[in-house]
């Protein structure tokens, strides 16, 4: 009784778990974050249980992986890729200190970068992921080109 109770946990934490991972990534399509590496996460987890999840799987994973190597396919894009990373980290690192509201801003000072050290700490992560995909890409990517004879 109890390996059977333990078993459907597991699959309730699991199942959950891959639709906050898609969830995640479609939100993370749109705002700062790695996506498609979150939707393929997710697609892996719930695999384990549905069909449909698993026929997606593949479509999704491959588009990942095109993703990751047309972004270090040329040296412009790996920099723009590099420093769209480090803008992030920047940018959550002004956040979270929330300087004095500048006399440009035109809206009320309760809108200047809301949200604090909470806001600030998910741009530095998602900039952190998105370097550390781009150093697994290059290496992964753009050495496979490098040492590929055909044209």
């Amino acid at each position: 009784m109890a390996s059977t109770a333990s078993a459907a946990l597991k699959r309730v934490a699991l199942e959950g778990l891959g639709w906050l991972l898609v969830v995640g990534g479609i939100v993370a399509l749109v705002l700062p974050g790695p996506g498609l590496l979150a939707i393929v996460a997710g697609l892996a987890l719930l695999s384990q249980q549905y069909d449909w999840a698993r026929r997606r799987l593949e479509p999704a994973k491959q588009r990942a992986l095109q993703a990751a190597a047309d972004g270090v396919s040329t040296w412009p894009r790996i920099l723009m890729s590099a420093t769209g990373a480090a803008f992030l980290v920047a940018l959550g690192v002004l956040w979270g200190l929330k300087p004095d509201v500048p006399g440009w801003w035109p809206l009320a000072d309760s809108w200047w970068l809301p949200g604090g050290w909470g806001t600030g700490a998910s741009l530095i992560v998602s900039g952190l992921v998105a370097a550390a995909l781009i150093v697994y890409s290059y290496r992964n990517f753009r050495e496979i080109k490098a040492t590929d004879p055909t044209p």
